[in-house]
Order: C-alpha cells, then structure tokens, then sequence
C-alpha cells in the first residue's frame, strides 16, 4: 500500500526524523561488521602468513586533514523506509520512454527540462511542480516537459553546496537529511505526474533516488572527469553531457562516446559497501550546448559545427540546448533571446535539436542567501537568477508552436 503524502513543508521534519532513526541503526550496523571483521581478521591474516613485524606510526600519514568521519544513511536503507508510490514510479517509466524515444529520434517532440536552478525549498518545489504538471497537460502534443529539481551545485570554489548537502541553509551540513529529504521531494513530484531531472556530482548521490530520475545532466565543471563519464555508462536515465566552461565541444563528444560504452570500475553497492561494477553503456547519452565563457553557442552555425563533430566520431547527432548560463551570459531575461533562436531552428526544420533547458522559479531573478540568518522571499532562486511563471509559460509555448512548424516543413 502507498504511504500518505507528506506535506511539502513538513519534509524538512519528516527526513529529520527518518534520518535520526536510520542513523542509529547504521551505527549499530557498523559496529557489527566492526566487531566481526576483528573476530575474523587474526584468523585470515595468519592463514595468509602476512602478520605485522613492527608496530609502524602512521598517525601522522593517513586522514591527516580529516576532522571528522560521521555515520551517512545508506540508499538500501533509505529506499526501504521511504518507498516509491506506484504513482512515481509509473510517471518515471513513461518518461524515461519517451525522453528515449526523443533521443533517437522516434518521438518528434521537443524534451523541454525547467525548473529552478536549485532547490531549496521542498514547499516552493511542490508549488512549481504544480505549474509543470498544467504546462505537461497543455503542451503534451508537443513538448515532454521535465522539472529540474538540482539538489547539489558545483561550485568553482566555495559557497552552498545544495539542499542534499545542506538542506537547512545554515552551514550544519546534515547530509543525512538532505539526502533523505531530496528523495522525499522527487517522490512528491513525480507522485504528481512530473518528471524530474537532476545533476549528480558526487558518486554516491544517485543511489538515493533511484527510480525517480528521468534525466541526469552531467554538469560542465564534470565533463572531463572519466569517472563521471564511467558512471554515467551505467544510469538508468536519460543522460546528457555540457560542453566545458571554456567552451569544449570536443570534451562533451568524448564523454558521450565513453558513455556510451560499457565499463568496469569501482563503485559501491545499495548498502555502501565497495563493490566492482560492471555496465552495458548508456545509448541515450548526449551532447548540451550551454555557452562559453566567451559568449553563446546555440546559433545554427554552433549546431551545424556540433553536428558535424558528432558525425566525426559516428555518433547521432543529437543536441540539448542550455537556454541559460553561458548561453544567457548569466542574465536571466537573455534566456527568451536563446529561446526565440532555437524555436527559428526547429520551426525551419532542424531536427538535430531535440531539448530544451530553462532556468525558472516562482518569482524572478535571485537573492543571497546568509546561511547566519537564511530568512528568504518565497520561490526565489538563491544561486542563479531564473525567469518567472509567465514569461516561463511563454517561452513554452513559443516551442511547442515551433515543434508544430517543424512537422509541416
């Protein structure tokens, strides 16, 4: 039977409470396996011959930066304890099938991903959310319409890392809520019947929300990490990878062909135990143009270019297109511009272009967060500035006629 929903603003309570139980039992899990493995160990070690000779001091060599190790929930224990509804996992299937079908071209729909450019209030989300769910319902003929829900932020050097890291904006770090949490709200979403996207940074993070993800955006700060590229062989959803912050198309190419290939590599299993991996490759894997630090590149001469690097390396010649960061300069009111161009594109007949990606919240523009005092406007991004609801509905629109236009061409 499907669990109750929670409300949006009590999730924030409800991932605490989760949290604090789990953490508690993860402890006496870890100190069992601690236990055994000291039970255990003597005999192996002398079965091997490999007993020390000396009582060597690494004390000063190993964690020597380290100031504190803390007990983490892990994804098999969150996953029990908050399980997915039917609901959730039916609006996952679906898209997942038809973002696929997009990507290769079976589908002649544009997959538009808006949202936020980060999460940080699970009641702002649940509300946007809502807004989604009638811009799917009004635009379904012609556009596969996904949330953005980014709950980490790459940082080039320092600031907040996200809600999953610290979702109670005040430099606590409670990573066991946020995580917990995080899964809480992309349930509460996708239970709605809206599709979700997200941005993983860290190796571990996907685990946690498993089965709710549509699409994973590699980020451009990650693109030419081959660890990055090495998981995303092995994602369940859709995937897509930036071009570099100084503007590599190549980098993105390279990570789409190593994507999709199988791998081996290190990993760690649903319990959080180091475990090999082995994957088939992604075949959805993809390029997004997302601007330079030098200008936009979602021009038709940056498409064409981009079509024919891909058609080097004798892969599809599929392209997402970031309407913001680079490609907007960072002004959030540029994002109508870029859209205006693409939507010229796929109206003239240019099929390469199967998505779109917006940055959109309740309220427009941006405000800082002061993580003594974090006392917000409601619905207002607290990293980039994002457009609003009506300008959002607008430039939704102005895609789905183009989508209409290209079927005619």
């Amino acid at each position: 039977m499907d669990q109750a929903p929670i409300p949006a603003d009590q999730i924030l309570t409800a991932a605490t409470r989760v949290a604090d139980q789990l953490l508690e039992l993860q402890t006496e899990v870890n100190r069992r396996i601690d236990a055994t493995l000291a039970e255990l160990l003597p005999g192996v070690v002398e079965r091997l011959g490999t007993a020390p000779v000396g009582d060597a001091d690494v004390a000063d060599l190993v964690n020597a930066r380290i100031t504190g190790l803390s007990v983490v929930v892990t994804p098999a224990a969150v996953a029990t304890v908050v399980p997915l509804p039917a609901a959730s996992t039916a609006t996952t299937r679906a898209a997942r099938r038809a973002v696929t079908g997009i990507v290769r071209g079976e589908d002649d729909r544009l997959t538009v991903i808006a949202g936020p450019c980060s999460i940080h209030d699970p009641a702002a989300a649940v509300e946007y959310a809502g807004f989604i769910a009638a811009m799917r319902e009004r635009h379904g003929a012609d556009l596969e319409v996904l949330m953005r829900t980014y709950t980490e932020k790459p940082r080039t050097e320092v600031d907040w890392k996200g809600f999953a890291y610290d979702p109670f904006l005040d430099g606590s770090s409670r990573i066991s809520v946020g995580l917990v949490a995080t899964r809480m709200l992309m349930r509460a979403i996708t239970a709605l019947g809206v599709p979700v996207a997200a941005e993983p940074l860290n190796a571990l993070t996907p685990q946690y929300v498993n089965g709710l993800v549509t699409y994973n955006g590699v980020g451009a700060r990650n693109v030419t990490d081959q660890t990055a590229r090495e998981r995303a062989s092995g994602f369940s959803s859709v995937i897509g990878f930036k071009n570099s912050p100084e503007g590599s198309i190549g980098a993105a190419v390279s990570a789409v062909l190593t994507a999709r290939a199988p791998h081996e590599f290190l990993g760690v299993d649903g319990s959080g135990v180091t475990a090999q991996l082995s994957t088939t490759g992604n075949d959805t894997a993809h390029v997004i143009l997302r601007g330079d630090k030098d200008g936009p590149n979602h021009s038709a001469a940056h498409i064409a270019a981009t079509k024919a690097a891909l058609a080097a390396r004798d892969l599809p010649q599929v392209i997402v297109v970031d309407a913001s960061h680079g490609n907007s300069q960072k002004d959030h009111r540029r994002q109508a511009g870029v859209v205006a161009d693409l939507a010229g594109q796929v109206a003239g007949g240019e099929r390469a272009i199967r998505g779109v990606m917006l940055e959109s919240n309740l309220v427009e523009g941006r405000q800082d967060l002061d993580r003594r005092d974090p006392t917000l406007e409601y619905g207002k991004s607290v990293t980039d500035a994002c457009v609003d609801l009506p300008t959002t509905e607008r430039l939704l629109a102005e895609l789905a006629a183009a989508v209409r236009a290209r079927r005619e061409v």
